[in-house]
């Protein structure tokens, strides 16, 4: 199933048409996961791209829908060519008021867009699990289904809240969990985008950084993931829906 997956996911497209969603990751192996089906399931095609590996990004949204970045092992501090770039490039969605989702990595990079700070934990902690979170009222109303109260997490990184943002959601040692920038734009620092494949494809994968401050042991994973998914999934679809609603034709 994997491999079937994977495949579905890996290929460009050549030509992105008016219903195409631009998705932007950050490693050869990545896949939009749940996110990606979702979209798809609702008659949108996936342009794939990944910055990292040289794909370029558009100049400008007229052949898309809206624009998600997802997550990466990088951080958006590092000094790298395509990270500035993403930064930058973030600009476009948000000057053409083109739906924009930012998860983890994309969260951090939209406010380093907009002028704050992505930062290391003072303690050093991490979150890499299934953590609660807290919606605000704003959150609860962004759409009709019940915002999650443990989601997935994996990164040592949080983002101070851009100035004219509305905080959606709060957590303990990263306050800031999810936000929207006006109409069309939300950042998400945690990733509802995951499958239990992904949840153990990273476990393995990145297994050093289970030992990290604050880090959950693998068969945490594997019980939230029996504890909350289903509550996440339901969520993640309504936000979908919300988040589309906001495309103009």
């Amino acid at each position: 199933m994997g491999a079937i997956v994977k495949h579905m996911f890996m290929s460009k497209i050549d030509q992105p048409t008016k219903r195409s969603v631009l998705i932007v990751l950050h490693h050869e192996q990545s896949t939009p996961g749940r996110i990606g089906r979702m979209l798809q399931a609702r008659g949108l095609e996936l342009d794939i791209r990944r910055p990292c590996l040289g794909d370029n990004l558009p100049k400008t949204m007229g052949d898309h829908v809206g624009a998600i970045i997802f997550g990466g092992p990088m951080s958006a501090n590092d000094p790298d060519d395509y990270i500035r770039k993403e930064i930058d490039w973030i600009g476009v969605p948000l000057r053409e008021q083109k739906p924009f989702l930012g998860i983890c990595l994309g969260a951090q990079m939209m406010a380093r867009h907009l002028g704050e700070r992505v930062y290391t934990h003072p303690e050093g902690r991490a979150e890499i699990g299934y953590y609660p979170i807290q919606a605000t009222a704003e959150g609860h109303a962004f759409c009709e289904a019940t915002f999650p109260d443990h989601v997935y997490h994996w990164h040592r990184d949080g983002f101070d809240l851009p100035k004219g943002a509305t905080l959606l959601a709060s957590g303990e040692h990263f306050p800031n969990q999810a936000c929207s920038f006006g109409d069309t734009a939300v950042g998400l620092q945690f990733h509802p985008e995951v499958t239990y494949a992904t949840i153990r494809r990273w476990c393995v994968q990145a297994e050093e950084r289970m030992g990290g401050v604050g880090a959950q042991p693998p068969h945490l994973h594997s019980a939230g993931w029996n504890q909350h998914d289903s509550t996440i999934n339901r969520w993640t679809s309504d936000f979908l829906n919300r988040w589309l609603a906001s495309v103009k034709d």
